[in-house]
């Protein structure tokens, strides 16, 4: 069986990945496109952020299946189909909602471990993620941490990735 391919993209917010993504998985027609949302409606600006993404999808001729994961993204391999073209949106927000719950050693290795069982059953896999290390260390302990672990996960889902994108104002640049 041929291993699914990976794709990563990130940028800074509002610099058009999540467009950029659904264009992507769209063009390699898979047999389901299914788009894992990690986003949760905490407060009014993120209540319309996702309202604007499902409204976004809502205006594209192709069925989205929807999955809810805010936490424990390894839970999603069981529901995912033979060819199937996935975009996770997004890693930023995933780790952050892990963060609050701890034991991040272990639900690091789980990603990694999830992530290969996707590309083992997935046409394509495309993972978004926001740009977060632009700014120095932060001198905030959790912060500074949080900055740690999605430098380290950037770094090996960019090495796992077969091609890798950073978006600007609206324009890809393709760095793998």
């Amino acid at each position: 069986m041929v291993r699914g391919k990976l794709i990563f993209i990130t940028g800074g917010v509002r610099s058009g990945k999540s467009s950029f993504a659904e264009h992507y998985l769209m063009s390699e027609q898979a047999k389901r496109n299914v788009y894992i949302a990690s986003g949760v409606a905490v407060d009014s600006e993120m209540k319309e952020r996702i309202q604007r993404h499902q409204h976004d999808r809502e205006n594209y001729l192709v069925e989205w299946v929807t999955i809810e994961q805010p936490r424990h993204f390894e839970q999603i391999v069981p529901g995912i189909q033979q060819d199937d073209g996935i975009l996770w949106d997004c890693v930023t927000t995933w780790l952050a909602n892990e963060l609050y719950e701890g034991q991040m050693e272990e639900v690091e290795e789980q990603l990694y471990v999830a992530i290969d069982q996707l590309l083992e059953k997935a046409k394509l896999v495309v993972i978004v993620s926001n740009e977060v290390l632009d700014e120095p260390i932060s001198n905030y302990e959790y912060t500074a941490l949080y900055q740690a672990w999605i430098g380290r996960i950037h770094q090996k889902l960019v090495a796992k990735a077969d091609y890798v994108f950073e978006m600007e104002y609206g324009l890809s640049h393709q760095w793998k």
